[in-house]
């Protein structure tokens, strides 16, 4: 039903746990594709022993290239992109199933519902301590209670994991590279796809992840994935988020409606900060750390 893409670097009890929730709670049958950054933890040996489709490099290429390289090889027409520490819930796959067929249109972005121990005060997560690694994990629990916060769906918002057809990923480009190691590409994506005309961006209440959380992101230096975006489009990924989606909850919604180009409009921040980063910064040298993990670094491996 979904090709199931998995970037993962040197997490392998994360990722036994992530594909085994997969196995486990999936009412279909789905296909599991792994990129492996680097490997060496057991993380290879133990993909080619399941017979999991991935793809190696001999260092971390982040998450741009390492989900592009594993969409461009996934047969189903629908992809969901998820991280190596989220355990699925029982229900995951109906739940999409059943969203993307209440609309009559593939040109869509959905999302999961992240249940964390910590939220952040971010109110699209559910709170929920299920254990803070693996070890800790307690599944007995999960399962009696993951449903135990009521939540809808939520339309025009957006989460992790990321259900999108191949067809329109491949369109808009996938992940754009300028965002490697991959901080603000999600945001990225999503204009791309807003720009392309998506007016469908939706949480799936019952669609429902524990996410560990931020178990590799937190090993990298960060590419400066907030002023790259607005230099890119013009207004920042947060008046994205506040003023353009929550819009296209509306009908004909969207505040590039009337834009013969579909094109969002910059924004007077946005203005005031393109200009400020102009004239302060070569970012693309300032991220040259970063970039050092960019494409060329090692060989492309595959199997199975």
């Amino acid at each position: 039903m979904y090709s199931i893409v998995i970037p993962s670097w040197n997490n392998l009890a994360y990722l036994k746990l992530c594909v085994e929730s997969i196995r486990k709670y999936s009412k279909f049958e789905h296909e599991i594709l792994v990129h492996l950054n680097d490997g060496s933890d057991g993380s290879l040996a133990w993909v080619q022993s399941q017979g999991i489709k991935y793809t190696q490099t001999d260092k971390n290429v982040g998450i741009c290239l390492s989900v592009n390289h594993l969409v461009a090889q996934a047969k189903h027409e629908w992809v969901l992109y998820m991280n190596d520490d989220m355990v699925a819930a029982p229900g995951w796959d109906t739940a999409f199933v059943a969203a993307t067929e209440s609309v009559d249109t593939d040109l869509a972005m959905y999302f999961g519902t992240l249940i964390q121990p910590d939220n952040g005060g971010n109110d699209v997560i559910i709170k929920q301590d299920f254990g803070r690694s693996p070890a800790e994990f307690d599944e007995a629990k999960f399962l009696k209670t993951y449903l135990e916060k009521s939540r809808g769906d939520m339309e025009g918002c957006s989460s992790q994991p990321t259900l999108v057809n191949k067809k329109w990923w491949a369109m808009v480009g996938g992940y754009s590279l300028e965002f490697s190691p991959g901080m603000s590409s999600d945001d990225d994506l999503m204009m791309k796809f807003c720009v392309a005309g998506c007016r469908n961006f939706r949480i799936v209440g019952a669609s429902r992840f524990y996410h560990f959380g931020c178990k590799s992101t937190g090993r990298i230096k960060h590419n400066k994935g907030g002023r790259i975006f607005v230099m890119k489009w013009g207004i920042t990924h947060i008046e994205f988020h506040r003023l353009y989606l929550p819009s296209l909850r509306k009908p004909g919604g969207g505040k590039s409606a009337g834009n013969p180009y579909n094109c969002v409009r910059a924004s007077p921040l946005g203005k005031l900060r393109r200009l400020g980063y102009a004239l302060r910064y070569n970012y693309p040298l300032e991220d040259i750390e970063a970039w050092d993990a960019m494409p060329g670094v090692g060989k492309w491996r595959s199997g199975n």
